[in-house]
């Protein structure tokens, strides 16, 4: 993990390999001139005040993540300046906002890394600012090496090592808020970076048992009670999604509780992630060219975990309890069928029209389970629908609720962490599509709106009188093209820091 200190060291005495400011394109009154941000003055200085001159003749337009490196002007120890684009100037105060600094931190550590150190003269104006400068250049200068070579050989074929430290200019050390946002980022990243790291890890190193054995470990480090149900538990419990999905595999199934609980505590939270650690249709088999990023199906059960974690490090006032609904959905000769009839934990019955539809059936047995804590809210997170993808994009998650107030209170977490999210409807007249002759509800419903389907399916197997959400987040989860701002190829940790800013509203009683 990328090391973070604050510094109010001037620019030029700081002994970095390099000085990263931000620039941006000028108002419409400035006819789009290049403009230097805050936090840069005393690199500018150093250029006699031509730095945007300089970067405009290099072809730099401060254009959002892009990256121009320049040499450092003479008397600086850092021999380097990186000049990350910031976006267009903002008309109404000129202030830039969090998301436009965390993915000017991230491109720019992203564009830094084989570097041990680089200062970072970002705008910080205050502890917000502070905080997502931090989290930025954090998030951004993740990499996962672990299954490459090492050695001194390997690493010219394998690429360079991550950005080692940063440090934050103009952030003071002996601020409490500045200080506070600086410690909230670094919780927040390393769990969310976690979170990647199990995204990323292929499923032959990380099956249900595997994950389970993961929460366990982290669950003891940070003060979290853990309750895993193995397959004998399960089948004695009636936990006939999760059975049902994962029956064809060698690898058996888990439902792994975490409880973190605070003396504070006036709300308690349940999240619930879908957890399938490979998914390949089942007998429901994926065609060619939808199996090679299976492996990202648990990115709902990694953001539970990481967001439970995150609340344990920051002693958040909220009792959150994660759900995470593990399994490995194979074809064999044990796999669940199309026309089987599972009997869920709640007691109704599901007739399984298609085993590819799998995520809502571990799902609902995990809401139902969540459901009996009588929690204020339920959240879950799932990689459920590739139709959500067709509706939102790569880049957007959906987000339903049996509660209007609750999904704009969801939203509105996403928002301030700056994670791009849209609610969804759960129109009534979709739940007549899922009518079975044979059982209580089917898999499977009308074939347009499926996002929607799956969240009216999950919406049958929450308790009574519960507040719910359903964030669907197939889309962002798992970056097949190239990294963007503190965004990388592969998995992204999507949902971890609107769980985690939810559950902070929680604890000021503000859940909508």
């Amino acid at each position: 993990m990328t090391a973070l200190t604050l510094s109010t060291a001037a620019a030029s005495g700081l002994r970095a390999d390099a000085i990263v400011v931000g620039v941006a394109k000028g108002s419409a009154s400035r006819s789009g001139d290049l403009v230097v941000a805050p936090g840069a003055e005393a690199v500018d200085k150093a250029y006699d005040g031509k730095l945007a001159g300089v970067l405009t003749t290099l072809g730099a337009s401060g254009a959002e993540g892009e990256v121009t490196k320049l040499p450092a002007p003479s008397g600086f120890k850092a021999p380097l300046v990186v000049a990350v684009g910031l976006g267009s100037v903002p008309e109404k105060d000129g202030s830039f906002g969090a998301e436009a600094l965390r993915r000017a931190a991230g491109a720019a550590a992203r564009a830094l890394s084989g570097t041990k150190k680089a200062a970072f003269a970002l705008p910080v104006a205050d502890a917000a600012a502070v905080g997502a400068v931090a989290e930025g250049a954090l998030l951004g200068a993740y990499s996962f090496d672990a299954y490459k070579e090492t050695g001194k050989d390997a690493k010219a074929k394998n690429g360079k090592a991550p950005l080692a430290e940063v440090a934050l200019l103009g952030a003071k050390p002996r601020d409490r808020a500045h200080k506070a946002a600086a410690e909230r980022a670094i919780a927040v990243t390393e769990e969310l970076n976690r979170a990647r790291d199990l995204i990323n890890t292929p499923p032959n190193d990380l099956d249900p048992e595997a994950f389970a054995a993961v929460a366990q470990t982290a669950a003891k480090e940070h003060g979290i009670k853990v309750t895993v149900l193995d397959e004998k538990a399960l089948a004695k419990g009636g936990y006939g999604g999760i059975l049902g999905v994962g029956a064809g595999s060698a690898a058996t199934p888990r439902l792994v509780r975490l409880s973190y609980t605070s003396s504070k505590a006036k709300k308690h939270l349940a999240f619930v992630g879908k957890g399938i650690t490979y998914d390949s249709g089942g007998i429901s088999l994926k065609p060619a060219g939808h199996n090679e990023t299976m492996k990202c199906d648990m990115s709902g059960a990694a953001a539970v975990f990481a967001a439970v974690v995150a609340a344990a490090r920051l002693k958040l006032e909220v009792d959150v309890t994660g759900w995470l609904a593990l399994a490995e959905n194979m074809p064999s000769g044990s796999a669940t069928r199309p026309g089987d009839v599972l009997r869920m934990y709640s007691g109704k019955t599901v007739e399984v029209l298609n085993t590819d539809a799998e995520g809502r059936l571990v799902l609902a047995d995990a809401l139902a389970k969540a459901s009996e804590d009588k929690p204020d809210a339920i959240v879950d997170v799932a990689t459920l629908t590739g139709a959500m993808m067709l509706a939102l994009g790569n880049r957007t998650f959906g987000i339903m609720a049996n509660d209007d107030a609750f999904r704009s209170a969801v939203h509105e977490a996403a928002e301030e962490s700056g994670e791009p999210a849209w609610p969804m409807p759960l129109p009534d007249h979709l739940r007549k599509g899922m009518d079975s002759p044979t059982a209580d509800i089917a898999n499977m419903g009308e074939r347009y709106g499926g996002g929607l389907v799956a969240g009216l399916f999950l919406k049958e197997f929450v308790g009574e009188g519960i507040t719910w959400a359903h964030l669907d987040i197939a889309g962002p989860a798992f970056n097949e093209g190239g990294p963007f701002g503190y965004t990388p190829k592969g998995g992204t940790g999507t949902a971890v820091r609107t769980l985690v800013r939810l559950a902070e509203r929680a604890a000021s009683g503000d859940l909508g």
